[in-house]
């Protein structure tokens, strides 16, 4: 199943913005260069392997820029394609084309590279793991929608939306309620009865404390893999055990099989390349 975009309020919102960062002083190229009346076709085209997102961004653009630009997708956000595969065609007045390309590059590149690396990280996995790779609140300004979406089109799931979602207890409110008791005693006393308590935990002493005074979730901050497997067995069962930091490719199959549940990983927004796609006129 496909995952579902954002609204289309943020999508033409987040668009206008960029627009209107982009071209709102005109194009003075392509008046120089293009007439008016001159019809085009443009070919996006994967430059690379990739998990392709961001196709309903790319169709807000091109419907802010001109509607006479007819977007024609070929794949669905979420496939993976070959190097040298068709993603989608543009046709319409050249001058919109062009108008809108960088735009609706930017956002296609961003979007399929946070998708992409996900899927590397999901793909990582152990087979028939039922461990979750998510994403953290470190997203670009702006953007959170858009790039937790690109994270979903990758096979990831998502992290609490905002801080307002979810309680999640770290380090800096442990240390300015007293304790990892404290601060777990305080939310439990705080929150609405439908909202877990989630408490990062850098040692196994803080991890013994949580679980004590109670936390639904615990957070195994910079833990190594033997930590790690010591922590799991150490709960064992009483908690959902959630691992984050210092998280490589090449430690999620060994985490996996440690049995944690979720593989929380900043870097699919803070840090995955852009995916090189290239708007070709045809």
């Amino acid at each position: 199943m496909r995952a579902p975009p954002p609204p289309p309020t943020i999508l033409a919102e987040t668009v206008r913005r960029a627009l209107a960062e982009d071209i709102d002083r005109g194009d003075v190229t392509t008046d120089a260069c293009v007439a008016p009346t001159t019809m085009g076709e443009a070919m996006l085209n994967a430059r690379e392997p990739m998990v392709v997102c961001g196709l309903p961004i790319l169709d807000e653009v091109y419907a802010q820029v001109d509607p006479l630009v007819d977007v024609d997708p070929h794949v669905g956000d979420g496939d993976q394609v070959a190097e040298g595969a068709l993603v989608a065609s543009v046709t319409g007045p050249a001058a919109s084309i062009l108008l809108g390309e960088r735009v609706a590059l930017n956002f296609m590149q961003r979007l399929t590279g946070v998708a992409t690396l996900t899927r590397r990280f999901v793909d990582a996995l152990p087979v028939g793991s039922s461990t979750r790779i998510t994403d953290t609140r470190k997203t670009t300004p702006g953007l959170r929608a858009l790039e937790r979406y690109a994270v979903r089109c990758g096979g990831g799931f998502n992290h609490r939306e905002d801080l307002g979602a979810a309680v999640l207890i770290k380090d800096n409110h442990i240390a300015a309620a007293g304790g990892c008791r404290q601060a777990i005693e305080r939310a439990k006393a705080f929150a609405p009865h439908t909202c877990r308590i989630e408490c990062e935990v850098d040692t196994r002493a803080q991890l013994e404390e949580a679980l004590l005074a109670g936390a639904d979730i615990v957070m195994l901050d910079n833990f190594d893999d033997d930590a790690a497997r010591d922590a799991v067995a150490l709960v064992h069962g009483r908690a959902i055990v959630e691992v984050s930091g210092g998280i490589t490719l090449e430690r999620v199959a060994a985490l996996g099989a440690l049995g944690v549940d979720i593989i929380s990983v900043g870097a699919l927004t803070h840090s995955a390349p852009a995916s090189d796609l290239g708007l070709d006129w045809s």
